[in-house]
């Protein structure tokens, strides 16, 4: 099955280099391309894409905000957020938005590659070592920041989920989860789909912000 990417890039430079890497995969094929916010959700009107490849600092419309809009539709396409900078407010505010993930934009084809084909099966792509720094550069300007009571949503979560959800906030994997916690693989990865479901989420992603800004978890990955 081939996966269709759009790239939104106000570089056109910046688009021809991710075009001619994806070309030469068999499983990719760029369908679309805009150079900022505004042309991206007119294009996605009339074109079937499954994965965008966002860039967040663009005229006329942001990718945050761009982001932001294509999540809010029915069964949108996976947005892969690429920055210039490992800690960016805007690659924050990205995954708040409904990103899947984010990637530098100096990753080398390889890592992006495998970025797009985990995002397209419906994996969060943001590396553990990442997301403990992000958040814990900017869990302190999320609203709650521990300060106020926890989300209602939460205490629909039995005790092992709530775990579960701590080790997902603090950027471990299935594997090193079940670990932890002497459970199997395939019974974390239930777990971690009855966490989504319960609260509503889309992804890992979604379940990270959400348990920085209920103060489950605090800035520092501590529960």
């Amino acid at each position: 099955m081939t996966i269709r990417v759009m790239l939104v890039d106000d570089q056109v430079l910046l688009r021809t280099g991710f075009r001619m890497v994806l070309a030469a995969q068999p499983d990719m094929e760029v369908v679309a391309e805009a150079g900022n916010g505004v042309e991206a959700l007119e294009v996605l009107r009339s074109t079937a894409v499954d994965v965008v490849l966002m860039d967040v600092r663009m005229p006329k419309l942001d990718g945050v905000e761009a982001t932001r809009r294509i999540c809010a539709d029915t069964d949108p396409p996976k947005v892969l957020i690429l920055t210039t900078f490992d800690l960016d407010e805007y690659a924050f505010s990205g995954l708040k938005a409904g990103a899947s993930g984010f990637m530098l934009k100096d990753v080398p084809p390889g890592e992006l590659l495998t970025a797009i084909r985990a995002v397209h099966s419906g994996d969060a792509v943001v590396a553990p070592s990442t997301t403990r720094r992000l958040l814990d550069r900017f869990a302190p300007m999320l609203p709650s920041s521990g300060k106020q009571p926890e989300h209602k949503e939460l205490e629909r979560l039995t005790e092992r989920e709530r775990e579960v959800m701590v080790l997902v906030a603090q950027g471990l994997s299935n594997g090193e989860i079940a670990s932890r916690l002497v459970l199997s693989e395939a019974t974390v990865k239930t777990h971690v789909g009855r966490i989504l479901t319960k609260l509503g989420l889309r992804d890992r992603v979604q379940v990270v912000v959400l348990a920085y800004e209920t103060g489950l978890v605090r800035a520092g990955g501590h529960g």
